[in-house]
């Protein structure tokens, strides 16, 4: 953070001392040393001071891309991967005042003004990111009661179909070998089977749990709490039971929204960085042998 703003600060002093000097007190006059010559360029971008900064800002979006690769490499002897996310952030806000000042606070012609365009959205992107990356884990840890490993949801998932499935076979059997028995006895297992068949096991395998009723903890408490008065005393374990599993697989719900919230941003962040390094380069290839 430091760097960055001695950086900054140092770029505009230096920008100012060249291209608007009647704005630099006496006392912070820019040495001859760093005074460039006068340039026929019209924009500052062309002049060797833009030539620089542009420079510098292209060899940062190069770096920045390179943690992808570093990530995929831990084992390489070149910084941890932690310190490479650092530079990745920090470098990057860095780009921000030199990219300014290369372009003279100018959109330019359609090209560069389409590269600016591209690079707002990247670092409104990464920025975006970065809070979510900050934020959304403390508000998992404050909402989720109990986190599961996102990576074992499918299992989880499926484990409480199963019982949901283990269970309904249960009441059917206990339907039709208590035929004999009362009825009102026969119709509540019969109840619980058809809420277990019809309700709970769609719900269970859904891929999206917030389209049904049971996805909604107020709608799901209702409902679970119809379902008891419809039932004795004997079988209310098994509605809890059921209810329990209802929970779980909100919870599930939960923390799959979050996660794609927490790693989404990277499905616009990513590739529009690779795009804006490559029109980057033919915006640099251009200038220096086109022009």
């Amino acid at each position: 953070m430091i760097f960055v703003a001695v950086a900054t600060i140092t770029a505009f002093w230096i920008y100012l001392g060249n291209f608007q000097p009647e704005l630099l007190p006496a006392t912070f006059r820019v040495p001859s040393s760093l005074l460039q010559k006068p340039s026929d360029h019209r924009s500052v971008g062309g002049t060797p001071l833009g030539l620089l900064l542009g420079t510098i800002s292209l060899g940062i979006f190069v770096f920045a891309a390179l943690l992808g690769l570093r990530k995929k490499l831990p084992f390489l002897p070149v910084g941890n991967v932690q310190s490479w996310l650092r530079g990745h952030i920090w470098l990057t806000l860095l780009t921000i005042p030199l990219i300014l000042l290369h372009s003279g606070f100018r959109l330019g012609s359609p090209m560069t003004t389409t590269l600016m365009v591209l690079y707002a959205i990247v670092m409104v992107s990464g920025i975006y990111g970065l809070i979510l990356q900050h934020k959304l884990p403390m508000m998992m840890k404050e909402s989720l009661p109990a986190e599961i490993v996102f990576e074992q949801i499918p299992n989880v998932r499926a484990q409480l179909c199963a019982a949901a499935e283990k269970l309904h076979r249960s009441l059917k059997q206990e339907a039709t070998s208590g035929s004999a028995a009362v009825a009102t006895d026969v119709s509540q297992e019969e109840v619980l089977a058809g809420f277990i068949d019809q309700r709970l096991i769609p719900y269970l395998r859904a891929r999206r749990g917030e389209k049904y009723r049971l996805g909604h903890a107020r709608e799901a408490d209702e409902i679970f709490r119809h379902l008891k008065l419809r039932v004795d005393e004997v079988y209310r374990p098994r509605v809890d039971e059921m209810r329990r599993w209802c929970d779980e697989r909100r919870l599930t719900d939960a923390e799959v929204r979050m996660q794609h919230w927490l790693h989404g941003w990277l499905f616009v962040h990513v590739p529009l960085s690779f795009l804006l390094l490559l029109m980057t380069m033919w915006h640099a290839f251009v200038t220096l042998f086109r022009y």
